[in-house]
């Protein structure tokens, strides 16, 4: 055999597979698989006595055909697909391999309708139908490639097959047949390529039919495989995917869009106006005002994103909006959902898409609980050399009293943000915002917990009466409203409210119920006290369960960096000031952050919620990549 020269070393791992040859039909011996490729090559006759034929490296003989099946995809994650080591490792999932595509679910071109019926909605978006919606919805989909075979014989066959049984369901394939970014077409039924298209390589490109919602139905892998037969021999190569996960946002990542309900009342435009003064004041977006008579803006939808590798190191990002699973009316089987969820749907088009999950049949006494003041999401951390760089869900919610275990699991089978769950059976609207929220913080870990404390708040008001200032009013000009909307005068003395045993033992045992979840939440993230910024309210009875007595002041929305909207807290004023505001401002002072204080008490804390139940938020995606997590 002639010696090879250096100028003939392959360049790269490309060149190297198509000078691969090898010795099989002349002693029988089966195709093997070489350097993650699945390479079969055939020889028509054999050139030795004992059938070992003599093949230059550098140009098969006339009487060799190389049969290669060489399926890729974006494996290394940096938006390309290549042919060479990059792209190699095609069946692991780690921090630094593993393809990604996306559910395609958004609606590129607008045609899906914004209004409709809760059963109707939801199916519209761009992978309800098997045709491209223009330029823009070819950018939701993951690419592959076939190396390009222009040898092939004319009897070739070559076919792209989704080998995961639960998958089939759930992806579909597509075939680039044009030049123009749209010009695909779903790949036939049998997968099969056309001669052309295997001669040249083909150009593929795959799309989710929805996310994960079900591990147990699909956990949102997929593996395809390309099979190729030719001169009476079948070579195969698989490569894996991942759909994937919805992701939510924490409340550092910064606002880009503030949504406030706008129910043409006096108290929400008091609470708007003061909310909007506040962003101008931050340098953060003016609200965006949505005219819905529903006034709990965080509860009924859910901001969150997806995303895959796009060229350049970045990411291509969809926004997924999920609509609460509150059911309203269980006998209504087309519109049972609370109404002001359809705003997921209206919000839908180019990367930005509504998914609705939820059972008709769950609990309607914890119906609350899937409120999405009962959703929120820790920053990221590291506990014990765990890290979670996109934070974890917290929840409220215990194994007897919890949120709608279809949408439960949903959220959790997205993986990557394992959910906490405290106790908030305790309180009547049962929500995680009533007692904990998060801000920026000068610390190590970068973020403090907000927590409500009622037993500093009476510290504060028994302070005040030791100063001679028992007489001194709270709640001014304010009113409580009953069962018939009637009001009723809440003002009451700093003496009057120590002296009143509901408001006390209501306070005392929220205190103890929020020791037990702060206990959780120090388990489960590492807490400390220097991790904690303890926020003054009283609690008090009502329907059988536990409401603030004096406006919320945890539950505000952090509207930029630095910058916290709290609920007006209308304590005793003394010498000119709001010990309460005090408190709050000089605690959040020594982070860094400010507060603006809003007026929500007639349509907000009456009403049993406060600023965060009322704003929402869109935040800007992180530049950390999901997948880098290993999750």
């Amino acid at each position: 055999m002639r010696k090879r020269t250096e100028a003939e070393e392959p360049k790269d791992l490309g060149e190297l597979t198509d000078r691969i040859v090898r010795r099989e039909s002349c002693k029988g011996r089966a195709p093997m698989r070489s350097l993650g490729l699945a390479t079969l090559v055939a020889f028509v006759g054999c050139s030795s006595a004992e059938g070992e034929a003599a093949i230059p490296v550098s140009a098969p003989a006339p009487d060799v055909v190389v049969v290669v099946a060489d399926l890729r995809a974006d494996a290394n994650r940096d938006g390309e697909v290549t042919f060479d080591e990059r792209d190699a490792e095609k069946l692991a999932w780690d921090r630094a391999h593993g393809a990604v595509f996306l559910a395609n679910i958004d609606d590129d071109t607008r045609r899906c309708k914004a209004a409709g019926t809760d059963v109707e909605l939801p199916k519209c978006n761009d992978a309800a139908d098997a045709v491209l919606n223009g330029p823009d919805d070819a950018k939701d989909l993951a690419r592959l490639r076939t190396r390009p075979w222009a040898d092939a014989p004319d009897d070739a066959l070559a076919t792209v097959t989704i080998v995961t049984e639960s998958a089939k369901e759930k992806v579909r394939l597509f075939v680039r047949t044009g030049a123009g970014e749209a010009d695909f077409l779903p790949l036939a039924e049998d997968g099969a390529l056309t001669l052309d298209e295997f001669r040249r390589g083909a150009e593929l490109a795959i799309e989710a039919k929805d996310i994960v919602r079900d591990p147990a139905v699909w956990d949102g892998f997929v593996t395809l495989r390309l099979t190729v037969t030719a001169l009476d021999q079948t070579v195969t190569d698989d490569v894996r995917l991942r759909v994937a996960p919805v992701l939510t946002s924490h409340h550092l990542q910064p606002a880009e869009e503030i949504f406030v309900s706008d129910t043409g009342s006096p108290g929400n435009r008091a609470m708007r106006a003061d909310l909007r003064e506040a962003c101008e004041v931050a340098g953060a977006p003016a609200p965006t005002e949505i005219r819905e008579q529903d006034p709990w803006t965080q509860d009924f939808f859910e901001t969150a994103w997806m995303s895959m590798p796009a060229p350049g190191g970045t990411q291509h990002v969809v926004r997924v909006n999920l609509r609460s699973a509150n059911v309203f009316d269980p006998s209504d089987k087309v519109n049972p959902l609370r109404p002001a969820g359809q705003l997921v749907f209206a919000l839908r088009g180019p990367d930005t898409a509504g998914v609705q999950q939820f059972d008709a049949r769950h609990d309607p006494r914890t119906d609350s609980l899937n409120s999405f003041g009962n959703l929120e999401t820790i920053p990221p951390f590291t506990k014990g050399g765990e890290t979670f760089p996109f934070g974890r869900l917290l929840r409220g919610g215990t194994p007897s009293f919890r949120p709608d275990l279809s949408f439960s699991k949903m959220i959790e089978a997205q993986g990557v943000q394992p959910p906490v769950d405290i106790d908030t059976s305790w309180l009547l609207v049962g929500h995680v915002d009533e007692t904990i929220s998060f801000v920026h913080a000068k610390s190590p870990r970068g973020w403090a917990v907000l927590v409500n404390d009622p037993r500093l708040a009476k510290t504060i008001l028994e302070d005040l009466v030791a100063k001679g200032e028992g007489e001194t009013p709270m709640f001014v000009g304010k009113y409580w409203f009953d069962e018939r909307g009637r009001p009723e005068p809440a003002q009451a003395t700093i003496r009057e409210v120590l002296a009143d045993t509901d408001v006390m033992s209501a306070s005392a045992e929220a205190a103890a119920e929020i020791d037990a979840q702060l206990a959780v939440l120090k388990r489960e993230i590492g807490l400390t006290e220097d991790d904690l910024v303890r926020v003054p309210f009283l609690h008090h009875a009502y329907g059988g369960g536990s409401v603030a007595y004096q406006p919320g002041t945890v539950n505000g929305i952090y509207v930029a960096d630095g910058h916290f909207v709290a609920p007006k807290p209308h304590g005793p004023i003394v010498g000119g000031k709001d010990p309460f505001e005090e408190q709050l401002a000089s605690a959040l002072a020594k982070h860094g952050v400010a507060v603006s204080f809003a007026e929500d008490w007639s349509e907000y804390h009456a009403a049993l919620g406060e600023v965060h139940c009322g704003t929402n938020a869109r935040r800007r995606v992180p530049d950390a990549k999901w997948w880098e997590s290993g999750r």
